[in-house]
């Protein structure tokens, strides 16, 4: 179990984020609550917590304040934003102490879930990278059955994500169809294909979304939809974020380039 810091001065706010982690998350993510930015800190270090849900404007020790404090001793912190300030300098001072994403309120909840996935994957990472040297061995000794067994699961994981992309599918689902539990695959995912399973998941769907993108008949509306995204401004600031442009200037670019 993970534990998380959620830091809200309005009671309401926290709650609702409470609920939504139990509700997708319960089984992966303890929440710890806190009302303010010295809380944050404090409990997210009392608490060993790996994740951090930060409201910005608090009182005292504000959210951004935190988050360059607990980056400050904890390198490998997750750090997830959740405010109702757009604001040019927090989200400056967001990418500063390595934000994973920034998110403004009222939030989809889907944007939040997709978020705290991530989180999750990069924690499970961090927390593998440090096991110790023993259970750092070869999966298998023998290399040969290790690259039949590693290509058979290749396979199953590329099959899958075909079939399903344009679900709401996450690490866990694919780890049940070859009976792992999360850990161990998201150990043996990165041993496949060199990253984890969301940005891998993230790729695979912006390269089909560059497909269709191509044909002017479908608008972006109806793409984030076929290739996973319910939301299309989630849809829109994926795509940029991965490719340096919107979906609309890519197709733009592609246009004239024909």
């Amino acid at each position: 179990m993970i534990n998380i810091i959620v830091a809200d001065d309005e009671p309401i706010e926290r709650l609702v984020v409470k609920r939504l982690i139990e509700k997708y998350f319960s089984d992966q993510l303890n929440c710890i609550e806190a009302v303010n930015g010295r809380e944050a800190k404090d409990f997210y270090f009392s608490n060993n917590c790996k994740i951090a849900l930060l409201d910005i404007e608090m009182p005292g020790i504000n959210g951004l304040e935190a988050a360059e404090a607990i980056r400050k001793q904890d390198k490998e912190a997750v750090i997830i934003f959740l405010t109702a300030f757009d604001e040019f300098d927090y989200a400056r001072r967001a990418l500063y102490v390595k934000a994973l994403d920034y998110l403004l309120k009222p939030t989809d909840e889907n944007e939040l879930v997709i978020a705290l996935e991530e989180a999750i994957s990069l924690v499970t990472s961090n927390i593998l990278l440090d096991v110790s040297d023993v259970d750092k061995r070869p999966l298998v000794e023998n290399m040969s059955n290790e690259q039949i067994k590693l290509n058979a699961i290749i396979d199953t994981v590329k099959d899958y994500i075909e079939n399903h992309y344009t679900e709401d599918i996450a690490l866990q689902d694919v780890a049940k169809t070859l009976n792992y539990s999360d850990a161990y695959f998201c150990k043996v995912f990165k041993q496949c294909f060199d990253k984890g399973f969301v940005l891998y998941l993230t790729e695979f769907r912006i390269n089909r979304a560059k497909e269709l993108l191509a044909d002017v008949a479908i608008n972006i509306k109806e793409i984030s939809s076929m290739v996973g995204y319910r939301d299309s401004n989630y849809f829109t600031k994926v795509f940029k974020r991965t490719e340096g442009m919107t979906p609309s200037e890519y197709r733009l670019s592609v246009l004239k380039n024909q």
